[in-house]
C-alpha cells in the first residue's frame, strides 16, 4: 500500500474512532437525564438504575454516572451495592470527592459513624483542601460528640472561606455542645420617656449542662419594676429528638404575679433543612389573672456572612388575631459566637421577659414598633460577651403611646 494512502487509512480510522467515542458520551449523557428524571420526577428507582447500568456499559469510566447509581442503590436500601459502586469510582479515580462524600453519608445512615469517619478520612488523603470532606468529617466528629475536634475543623473552614454558610450552621450547633456546662448572667436597664417615672432593672443568672438527650437549663429572674421586686424560676430544655430536629420545652414559675406572670411555658420544633434554612413551629403559655396561648413559627436561613430569621406570634382572643412580627440580622465577622445583630419588631414578644406582663395583663393587645443593635464577641475560647440597645415605640395604654430605651449587657462563661 502505498504511504500516503495508508496515511489516509489511519487518518480515517482515527476520525471514526473519535466520532464513535463522542457518539457513545453523548449516548450515556442521555441516559444519564433520562435516568436522574426517571428517579427525581417519577420516583421510579429501579427504572431509573436500568437506565444507569446501560449507561454504563457504553461508559463504564463515567464517575458522576456511577456515583448515581451507587446513590440509587443507597435510596433502594441496597447499600452492598452502592458500596461497589462507590469503591470502584475510588479506586480508579482516588481524586473524584463526590465517592467520597456519597459513601461517608451511607456509612452515616447506617449508624456506623466510625467507618463514615474513616470514608472521609481517606477522601481527605487524596483531596486534602475538600470543604465538603472536611464539613462532612466535623458533622460525622459531632454525632460521636468529640465537639472539640469537630469544632476545630469547623472554624478552620470557616477561616480559609468566610462566606461558607453551611460551616456556620453547623458551628453553631457544636458550640453549644462543645462544653458540658454554662454559666451566664444578663442585665437590661429599660428607661421610659412617658409611661413611668421609675426604669426597670431586669436581671437573669443561669446554669445550663449538656446531657446525651441534649442541653438542660436552670434560670432565676429578678425584675425590679412598678417600684416593687420580684423572682421567677425557669427551666428550658433543648431535646435532640432526631437528626436535625431539635425541640425546645420551657417551664417557669413566679410567686410575684404581676412583676412576672404566675406560670409560663413554652415548646417548639426546630428542623435544619438543607440549603442552610431552619424551620421552627411551636406555642407559648402565660397565665396570671387569665391564660393567653401564643403560637409561633420562624424561618431562617445563612447567608455568606449573614444569618436572616423571620419570626412570628399569634395570638388569639374572642374578637380578634394578634400578630408580631421579628426580622432578626446577624453579620458574622468571625466564628459562631461573633456577630452583629439587628432586630425589626412589629408587636410583643413573649420571649422578651419585659414583655411578659404586658401581654398577660389585659385583653386588648397592646402595639409596638422597635429596633435592636447588639453585638457578641468570643474571646480566649469559652468566653462570651453581649451587648445590645434598642428603642421600642411602646403603647402602654389604647392609643396612648412612649417611648422605651433598652440597653443590655451578658456574659457566657462555658466550661
Amino acid at each position: 500500500m502505498p504511504m500516503h494512502l495508508a496515511k489516509k487509512t489511519f487518518l480515517l480510522t482515527f476520525l471514526l474512532f473519535f466520532i464513535l467515542q463522542i457518539a457513545k458520551a453523548q449516548t450515556a449523557d442521555e441516559l444519564f437525564v433520562s435516568a436522574r428524571k426517571k428517579a427525581f420526577e417519577d420516583k421510579n428507582y429501579p427504572g431509573a438504575i436500568a437506565l444507569a447500568k446501560t449507561a454504563l456499559t457504553q461508559s463504564p469510566d463515567y464517575a458522576d454516572i456511577r456515583v448515581f447509581l451507587g446513590r440509587l442503590y443507597t435510596w433502594s436500601k441496597k447499600p452492598d451495592s452502592a458500596r461497589i459502586e462507590f469503591n470502584t469510582i475510588i479506586a480508579k479515580q482516588p481524586s473524584y470527592e463526590d465517592a467520597y462524600i456519597a459513601l461517608g453519608n451511607l456509612e452515616f445512615w447506617n449508624n456506623d459513624t466510625k467507618k463514615a469517619i474513616q470514608v472521609v478520612n481517606s477522601g481527605l488523603t487524596n483531596i486534602p483542601k475538600s470543604e465538603a470532606l472536611l464539613l462532612l468529617k466535623a458533622k460525622f466528629l459531632a454525632d460521636l460528640n468529640e465537639w472539640e475536634n469537630a469544632e476545630t475543623i469547623v472554624n478552620q473552614v470557616i477561616k480559609n472561606n468566610p462566606q461558607q454558610t453551611e460551616a456556620r450552621a453547623l458551628a453553631t450547633r457544636i458550640r453549644e455542645n462543645s462544653a458540658l456546662n454554662k454559666l451566664g448572667i444578663n442585665y437590661d436597664y429599660i428607661y421610659f420617656d412617658k409611661q413611668f417615672d421609675d426604669p426597670w432593672h431586669l436581671l437573669s443568672v443561669d446554669y445550663g449542662r449538656q446531657t446525651k438527650i441534649g442541653s438542660i437549663i436552670g434560670r432565676v429572674n429578678y425584675a425590679n419594676r412598678f417600684n416593687s421586686n420580684g423572682v421567677q424560676f425557669e427551666v428550658d430544655s433543648y431535646p435532640h429528638l432526631a437528626r436535625n430536629i431539635q425541640a425546645y420545652v420551657n417551664v417557669g414559675y413566679s410567686p410575684d404575679m404581676g412583676i412576672f406572670p404566675k406560670y409560663r411555658a413554652g415548646f417548639s420544633l426546630y428542623a435544619s433543612l438543607p440549603l442552610s434554612f431552619e424551620l421552627e413551629a411551636g406555642f407559648r403559655f402565660l397565665r396570671s389573672n387569665d391564660n393567653t396561648w401564643i403560637y409561633t413559627a420562624s424561618v431562617g436561613k445563612y447567608y455568606q456572612d449573614f444569618w436572616f430569621n423571620l419570626r412570628t406570634f399569634l395570638t388569639p382572643s374572642t374578637n380578634s388575631l394578634s400578630q408580631s412580627f421579628i426580622l432578626q440580622t446577624r453579620y458574622y465577622f468571625g466564628g459562631a459566637d461573633d456577630y452583629l445583630n439587628l432586630s425589626l419588631s412589629n408587636g410583643l414578644s413573649p420571649d422578651e421577659q419585659r414583655n411578659s406582663v404586658l401581654i398577660n395583663s389585659s385583653n386588648y393587645k397592646l402595639k409596638s414598633k422597635g429596633l435592636t443593635l447588639g453585638y457578641r464577641k468570643l474571646f480566649r475560647t469559652f468566653n462570651i460577651i453581649s451587648f445590645k440597645a434598642g428603642i421600642e415605640n411602646q403603647e402602654y395604654l389604647k392609643d396612648t403611646k412612649g417611648n422605651q430605651l433598652i440597653l443590655g449587657l451578658g456574659y457566657i462563661r462555658r466550661f
